[in-house]
């Protein structure tokens, strides 16, 4: 592995057995050392990380682009936008409880639908914008015959604000994909939050979870696809989801839920 800055004596001699690992992984390992301290490039690189899961936080959702995206891959849904009770990026860090309640005087038509899926900035609205459109493109493909209520654009939302939003559109489940909190090394990562008989008051146990859909350092949009799908199907035929739901099938290891 070539460093930005040439191999040094930081570094060790061009056979570093540390060289195999950083190449295989994206977490920071063998930096090197300048004296006391990091190697110039290597502490730059941790300024733009923290720059970027900093940046990741405080980007707003931008509703036009994510309905671009959506509809180059081929979305066919209509798109709604809530927002919730916190009405501004500072007020939604310091008060999680207003990012789980839809804003006063919220309206979403109401009907029957087999699912719902909300896409929420939550911690990185970079991730929504990157890669919520692809992750719903594919999941799409994998559930015909099933009813989809309009894709909701939730701003200043954490992952309970799906539970209103599918129980006021009338759906069985609702999916919400949610900009995960930013690491030093992912502040593009989506998580999918799969609840059955979504209400106010579920918790957390009653979710199934998958993290880290950001191709191509996480999940692809397709493997991810995979398990949301056989997560569907398992819930609908159980008429639960969380800690009682067990998926066997191949898109899952065993004993995965």
């Amino acid at each position: 592995m070539t460093h930005p800055e040439g191999r040094s004596r930081d570094f060790g001699p061009p056979d570093d057995p540390w060289a195999v690992l950083r190449g295989s992984t994206r977490a920071r390992v063998a930096l090197g050392r300048a004296g006391d301290g990091l190697p110039t490039a290597r502490w730059l690189e941790f300024r733009a990380a923290h720059a970027a899961a900093r940046d990741a936080v405080h980007t707003a959702l931008d509703g036009d682009l994510v309905r671009t995206a959506l509809t180059a891959a081929g979305v066919p849904l209509d798109v709604l936008e809530v927002r919730s009770r916190a009405p501004d990026r500072g007020t939604y860090l310091q008060r999680p409880d207003l990012g789980r309640q839809p804003a006063e005087g919220t309206e979403l038509p109401a009907g029957r639908y087999d699912l719902a899926l909300v896409l929420a900035d939550g911690l990185s609205p970079r991730a929504v914008h990157e890669h919520a459109a692809g992750t719903v493109a594919a999941v799409l493909e994998r559930l015909p015959g099933w009813s989809v209520a309009p894709i909701v654009l939730a701003h200043q939302a954490r992952v309970a604000l799906g539970d209103p939003v599918g129980q006021a559109l009338g759906a069985a489940v609702v999916v919400v994909a949610v900009g995960e909190r930013p690491g030093l090394s992912s502040a593009d990562s989506l998580g999918l939050y799969l609840t059955s008989g979504p209400r106010p008051g579920r918790a957390d146990s009653e979710r199934n979870c998958i993290s880290n859909v950001r191709p191509p350092h996480g999940l692809a949009y397709v493997q991810a696809a995979d398990t949301l799908a056989a997560l569907l199907q398992a819930a609908r035929r159980l008429g639960a989801s969380g800690v009682v739901l067990k998926d066997e099938g191949a898109a899952l290891p065993p004993g995965g839920g």
